[in-house]
């Protein structure tokens, strides 16, 4: 049984959401800004998937600006306001542990002067927002920070992070809700927030798509040129049959969220009881202010990327932390900002559910991951006391 357990990095695309998109692609091709019938349908469709997306939000569809991703969704929020907003002030805050797409955005922009604040965190990865007000002042423009951290699914206390950034009148505040769009609702009225970034293939939607919030009367500086699309503010043909699946995936997941939250939490919590039950083992994030689909720790004397690769042999598919940083030997900075030595950041595992995960997959996975980890932690030991095999060698 192949069981997918890596939802945080991306989703499959569901049937219904496959479906949507079909029309658009083999029917409904004409460029949304030509002016002839096959343009006005193709408009059309793009008009009726902005108006979806701006409803599941709590927004205007004026406010919708459809992107590549998340990634380019979190670069035209923070390069894009931080340039517009230069004449009130130079200074950005964010935290140590956004995605990658934030903290490079932020150093991009200390190279042409701004001066960008990172916010420490504490061991569960949240924010405090006491340091929040005391990082803000009158030269901040923007402040930059994540819903939900995708690597260990911590919830920051949002709502008062906002206030607390908007006490200064002239800041701005961007949220990084990618990992939150499936699993919470978002109001960004409710939430009081001028930029927000979702990506569809986090929801059951496809990949290369993705939309930012940018409340009205907000400016921002437009980061890829061309034309007028999406009203000056990201140039380039629109992404139709993408923007169709993003509003598909978004309605859908908004709407069954009463239903599948509590199931896939209910399986996930299964399965973090038998992963913590192994010695040595210990969560990551916030016990309970987290995603409901989100289970990642830490296995002491055991190598995280070793555990996927084991894990994935046995057919079972996780991640050590973030895909975006797959492949990179150093420890998660996430799990370094929230002060676990490198020598155990590099023991990380993240497990995380969707909502077609069933039962029978997650009690597989609840016999598996602790053999695999205790399979493992053997193996290193026999290494540890033999490193060159002359005990078997001799044999």
């Amino acid at each position: 049984m192949a069981i997918y357990l890596d939802h945080a990095a991306t989703t499959p695309v569901r049937r219904e959401v496959l479906e949507a998109m079909i029309p658009v692609l083999s029917d409904t091709f004409g460029n949304p800004s030509s002016a002839h019938a096959y343009g006005r349908r193709a408009r059309a469709a793009l008009d009726e998937a902005r108006e979806s997306v701006a409803r599941d939000l709590h927004a205007d569809p004026r406010e919708i600006v459809f992107t590549s991703g998340g990634s380019e969704a979190i670069n035209l929020a923070i390069k894009g306001a931080a340039w517009a907003g230069k004449a009130r002030g130079h200074h950005v805050v964010t935290s140590a542990v956004e995605h990658e797409a934030a903290l490079n955005s932020a150093r991009y922009l200390e190279k042409f002067g701004f001066e960008v604040t990172v916010l420490p965190v504490d061991r569960y990865g949240r924010v405090d927002p006491d340091e929040l007000a005391a990082a803000v002042s009158d030269r901040t423009i923007l402040v930059s920070l994540q819903v939900v951290n995708n690597e260990v699914g911590t919830i920051q206390p949002v709502a008062e992070l906002v206030r607390r950034a908007h006490a200064q009148r002239h800041v701005l505040v961007h949220l990084d809700a990618v990992q939150a769009a499936p699993w919470m609702d978002l109001d960004v009225t409710e939430l009081e927030v001028d930029l927000l970034s979702i990506a569809a293939h986090k929801l059951e939607g496809p990949k290369g798509v993705g939309a930012l919030y940018v409340r009205r009367g907000t400016t921002l500086l437009a980061q890829q040129q061309g034309g007028s699309q999406e009203r000056h503010r990201r140039a380039g043909t629109e992404n139709v049959a993408g923007a169709v699946g993003l509003a598909t995936a978004l309605r859908l997941a908004r709407g069954e969220q009463g239903e599948v939250v509590p199931v896939v939490r209910a399986l996930r919590d299964r399965l973090r009881n038998a992963v913590l039950a192994v010695p040595g083992v210990e969560l990551t994030g916030h016990p309970r202010e987290r995603i409901p689909n989100h289970l990642s720790v830490i296995a002491r004397d055991a190598d995280g990327q070793s555990l996927v690769l084991a894990l994935d042999l046995d057919g079972i598919a996780c991640s050590s932390g973030s895909a975006c940083a797959t492949g990179s030997t150093e420890p998660s900075h996430v799990l370094t900002a929230m002060g676990y030595p490198p020598e155990e950041a590099r023991g990380s595992l993240r497990q995380t559910l969707g909502r077609t995960t069933g039962p029978m997959e997650i009690e597989t996975a609840c016999r598996a991951v602790p053999a695999t980890i205790a399979r493992l932690r053997l193996g290193a030991a026999a290494l540890a006391a033999d490193p060159l095999g002359v005990q078997a060698g001799s044999a």
